[in-house]
């Protein structure tokens, strides 16, 4: 199996008050999916349109065991991981155009 670049992510509205989970294989383009093109979708539900956390892995099946991994946190897990990397909970969408 060839080895790509794959993104965990952590998805919050403008209240941040809502996460959402996702994994994908180019994470500049999925951001663009969920604020865009899906239209019956959890984010657009809750305008989960920001990113507030991200991981890298090369190999898609580490990145799908660590998104269902997180995805069975209670939020409070998920807020603590959130804050490792982003204690001001700052939106990082913006970082997105450069990888």
């Amino acid at each position: 199996m060839r080895d790509y670049n794959h993104y965990v992510y952590i998805l919050t509205n403008k209240h941040r008050n809502v996460l959402y989970t996702g994994v994908t294989n180019d994470l500049r383009r999925r951001l663009y999916e969920h604020r865009y093109i899906e239209r019956n979708s959890f984010c657009k539900k809750y305008n989960c349109y920001y990113l507030v956390y991200y991981e890298w892995f090369r190999n898609i099946d580490e990145a799908i065991s660590r998104e269902k991994q997180i995805k069975g946190w209670i939020r409070k897990k998920k807020e603590a991981l959130i804050e490792q990397c982003n204690p001001k909970w700052e939106f990082l969408n913006d970082q997105a155009d450069h990888w």
